[in-house]
């Protein structure tokens, strides 16, 4: 698996940790607010909505960064093949349900980061 692969992953484990304290520590602070488009009052009412989001996006980390430290053969190609196409599947859904700023922001790097393993 080349390097450039590798790094999009680890890169996508970093946006979602991203991901994972906007919703559960900054949802309804400014930052969060701001970054979501929401308002105090809808903030206040969907935290532990957010919340939950949030861990979903920390199981995400944590299974890409488990698929880098496997290695780039056999269950390490396997666990990151899984994992970001969980990505790109929430992605998918979220583009097309929330925002479509969803689709460049989580689906396509992961599209991406398939297409950079099996040209590996």
């Amino acid at each position: 698996m080349s390097v450039a692969a590798n790094i999009v992953i680890g890169l996508i484990a970093l946006l979602h940790v991203w991901f994972l304290i906007l919703e559960m520590f900054l949802w309804t602070r400014p930052s969060g607010r701001k970054a979501f488009g929401t308002s105090a009052e809808f903030a206040e009412q969907s935290k532990a909505l957010a919340a939950n989001q949030g861990l979903y996006n920390g199981f995400l980390v944590a299974g890409l960064v488990w698929g880098l430290l496997l290695g780039n053969g056999g269950a390490g190609f396997s666990v990151k093949l899984f994992f970001l196409a969980c990505v790109l599947l929430a992605g998918v859904f979220g583009g097309l349900t929330a925002s479509r700023k969803i689709l460049l922001y989580q689906a396509l790097p992961a599209a991406v980061a398939i297409v950079l393993i099996h040209l590996a």
